[in-house]
């Protein structure tokens, strides 16, 4: 029995958009139908579905970690799962959160590239514009989906790892056998190149993809491909169209007051948002994530330790007194996971380390830095060779990223650099548990209740 990869349903296509979303109704059925070029470009204005993007890796990577036996208490057998890299995260009967969102999100576009180019009341420009936006928020849905539930992708084994289903059409029929992991990112890469002539050079919301979207979203999957060279020119075309940051010296915490953050639509860096299914007000930080902040708590001057961490001690009922990443509760919105000036930045910085171009790997860093800093403390970065430099760009990422998930999909990529992740140790519930670079638990388990019904979709090793 076929029934496409579960929790998919056609009501998806037909629960209303965030705001005013209108159907055409057919009598005396009281059918709704997709009818108007508005109807198909509403549904991928749906941001309680288009914007989310992964959970897992947030509890996976080695940025957070609290021994607080109350805090570990505290998480959900699945998140606790996610945290132990444990074998199976999801029990045989539930459903994987970062799987149905991101599938849901690809029957949504689906949808919209079968239909709007024959739709009414619409443009051919409208339609276009339509079209292409379904190929950005699709790509962008493989890109997290082969990312989480395929291994890290490796020029010499991509063509014969397995990736995920590519599923083209929206139907419940649809062949679920898992594509190469090459195949999915020849995909992503495919449906950008075809969305980039009909996108505005700016979106109106930085929801909606735009060029620099699709330049930001290529300079990622370049970067995992290891195309250095690609991933630096992708770059630097996504930065010739938005290069905006935000001046944490005037977002400085006083005393007990909140530093203040622009919401998603005034943040001159975000490129094209996404954010993570839930909010976490606060959740502790690891020691190697607060190692790289080289000051003591008392004499940090780096804005981001300033601005960004807190005491678990003094949160209203916190479960942990260690400190804490808490961006997320500042702007209200979530944590945001799309592609972004400071990443745009850290991928060009790594390329040019990568191409022995120490000082232009250092300009960019410093670039990014004095934003981060009151000007009267800040002193550009320097090194003694590219290797120096590649060290102090991964460890700005760190910074940049953390609480992010970033640094769970760092971790997998950079396993191809010999000594540069180290094997991750965690102790939970008094249990030692401990990651291997390289390790299949870097890949997580396809959920028990997709692959039972669907067995053409065959399990990772675990």
């Amino acid at each position: 029995m076929k029934k496409l990869l579960y929790a998919i349903f056609i009501s998806v296509i037909l629960c209303g958009a965030t705001a005013c979303r209108k159907y055409v109704e057919i009598e005396p059925e009281n059918l709704r139908v997709l009818k108007l070029t508005a109807d198909y470009q509403n549904l991928l204005y749906n941001s309680t579905v288009m914007d989310l993007s992964y959970f897992k890796p947030i509890y996976s990577g080695d940025d957070i970690a609290s021994d607080d036996i109350k805090w570990q208490n505290t998480l959900a057998v699945t998140t606790g799962n996610m945290y132990i890299w444990a074998d199976r995260v999801y029990g045989f009967n539930e459903e994987d959160v970062d799987w149905v969102n991101s599938y849901k999100q690809i029957f949504i576009c689906n949808q919209v590239l079968l239909g709007v180019m024959s739709s009414e009341g619409g443009s051919q420009i409208q339609k276009e514009a339509a079209y292409a936006s379904a190929l950005v928020h699709r790509a962008y849905a493989y890109y997290t989906l082969v990312n989480l539930y395929a291994k890290q992708y490796d020029p010499e084994s991509a063509n014969t790892d397995p990736g995920i289903p590519l599923v083209t059409q929206p139907n419940f029929t649809a062949d679920l056998t898992r594509a190469s992991v090459k195949a999915v990112y020849d995909f992503i890469a495919a449906d950008l190149m075809r969305a980039l002539p009909a996108l505005p050079d700016q979106p109106d919301f930085i929801s909606n993809p735009s060029k620099p979207a699709v330049y930001a979203m290529l300079s990622r999957v370049a970067l995992n491909r290891r195309d250095f060279v690609e991933a630096k020119r992708t770059a630097d075309l996504a930065l010739t169209f938005k290069r905006g940051l935000i001046d944490l010296s005037s977002n400085v915490a006083v005393g007990s007051a909140l530093p203040t953050m622009p919401l998603k639509f005034q943040n001159p860096e975000e490129i094209f948002f996404k954010r993570t299914p839930s909010l976490n007000p606060a959740i502790p930080l690891s020691p190697d994530a607060l190692a790289v902040f080289t000051y003591s708590p008392a004499a940090a001057k780096d804005l981001r330790y300033v601005n960004f961490t807190v005491s678990g001690s003094t949160l209203f009922n916190s479960p942990f007194t260690t400190l804490a990443y808490r961006r997320a509760s500042l702007a209200g919105d979530g944590t945001y996971t799309g592609p972004s000036v400071p990443e745009m930045l850290l991928i060009k910085a790594e390329c040019e380390a990568r191409a022995g171009n120490t000082n232009a790997a250092l300009d960019l860093l410093n670039e990014l830095r004095k934003k981060r800093f009151k000007p009267a403390d800040y002193a550009d970065l320097s090194a003694a060779n590219a290797t120096v430099a590649l060290g102090l760009v991964l460890d700005e990422r760190k910074r940049e990223f953390m609480g992010r998930g970033f640094r769970w999909f760092d971790q997998r990529r950079l396993s191809k650099d010999a000594g540069l992740v180290k094997t991750v140790t965690k102790v939970f519930k008094d249990v030692t548990y401990t990651l291997q670079p390289g390790s299949n638990r870097y890949t997580y388990a396809i959920a028990d209740k997709y692959t039972q019904l669907n067995p053409e979709i065959v399990q990772n090793p675990r």
